[in-house]
């Protein structure tokens, strides 16, 4: 098929931080699919022309590469609803939905002016249909396994996590190292700041324990104690609730052992405990960490296994075809 994948080709449009999420996961993905894909970077066009012009140009651009869809990861408000209905003129559209358990309104308001939408959420599909939303369909998360490997890697580090940095998951490591526990960090504001594509693959090759952090923040009184930040952030805070995110499926993708905070609906994805390990509070995280790194045949078979379940199932090419089939566009 042909493609307009119509997203930010920069993490939060920031050339600094490197490529974005869509263009590793959903770019590369349909190109190694065998789709001719045209990436339309709609922040850095805005950036250059102004979005009245960048609007104009979505449309001018469709016009002439006639994809047979047209693929949207929103941000904010970047798009005019009058575009998204001429486009809907041009080609059939479908919008990513990444953040809908807490993005609610933004999600429902967007869904609209799309042919169809996704939600990771588990219960999202039936969950718009009982608001008469019938054009959600269930995406969730994935990993693209060219780009998250299995390596053969010395394990050099215990303990690693690689990701934003969050007040919240500060505060987690900080009590593992208290614990006694050497914790190597890595993204945006940590030690190793932002590391190239390939060394965080290393990196999840390289480590006994690789961990997936709350991305909510916490209520847990002994955090926010800590200081008044962590007050005001959970105030603050529109993650109320916990979801399942694409670093599930990249760690396990790796063939690599993780620990991941619990989310509902994860154990329809990974068997708990013999595929994935979890924990349920920052206690709990610190107990597991300690058994696990004593164990390391059952960290290799949990592993194994955590990497065989993700690559039959839980790839971004079995999750694009199931997609666009059930919207119409593959047999």
């Amino acid at each position: 098929m042909k493609i307009m994948l119509v997203c930010m080709r920069y993490d939060y449009g920031d050339p600094s931080r490197g490529e974005s999420y869509e263009y590793y996961n959903f770019y590369q993905s349909l190109i190694s699919l065998g789709h001719e894909v045209l990436l339309f970077d709609y922040m850095t066009i805005l950036k250059e022309i102004g979005k009245a012009e960048m609007n104009q140009k979505l449309l001018d651009t469709a016009g002439s590469f006639s994809p047979d869809l047209a693929m949207f990861s929103l941000y904010t408000d970047q798009f005019e609803p009058a575009s998204l209905e001429a486009l809907r003129k041009l080609t059939k559209t479908l919008c990513f939905f990444h953040d809908d358990t807490w993005r609610v309104e933004y999600s429902k308001y967007w869904a609209a002016f799309f042919d169809n939408f996704t939600t990771p959420d588990i219960y999202g599909v039936e969950r718009y249909r009982k608001q008469g939303i019938m054009h959600a369909v269930h995406f969730p998360f994935g990993a693209n396994e060219i780009l998250y490997d299995k390596r053969e890697k010395e394990k050099i580090y215990d303990i690693s996590f690689v990701g934003g940095w969050h007040p919240y998951r500060a505060w987690l490591v900080k009590r593992l190292r208290k614990a006694g526990m050497n914790v190597v960090t890595a993204g945006h504001r940590w030690e190793k700041g932002i590391v190239p594509h390939s060394d965080m693959v290393d990196i999840f090759n390289q480590s006994k324990i690789n961990l997936n952090l709350s991305n909510s923040a916490s209520w847990d009184l002994r955090y926010l104690a800590t200081s008044p930040y962590g007050i005001v952030n959970r105030i603050r805070s529109k993650k109320n609730i916990e979801q399942l995110k694409a670093r599930h499926f990249e760690i396990n993708s790796t063939g690599a052992f993780q620990l991941s905070y619990y989310v509902e609906g994860l154990e329809k994805y990974y068997d708990i405990g013999s595929e994935i390990g979890i924990y349920i509070d920052s206690d709990d995280l610190i107990e597991k960490a300690k058994f696990y790194l004593k164990e390391d045949k059952k960290r290799e078979e949990m592993a194994d296994a955590g990497y065989k379940r993700t690559q039959k199932e839980h790839v971004f090419s079995a999750r694009f075809n199931r997609v666009f089939r059930e919207i119409g566009l593959l047999g």
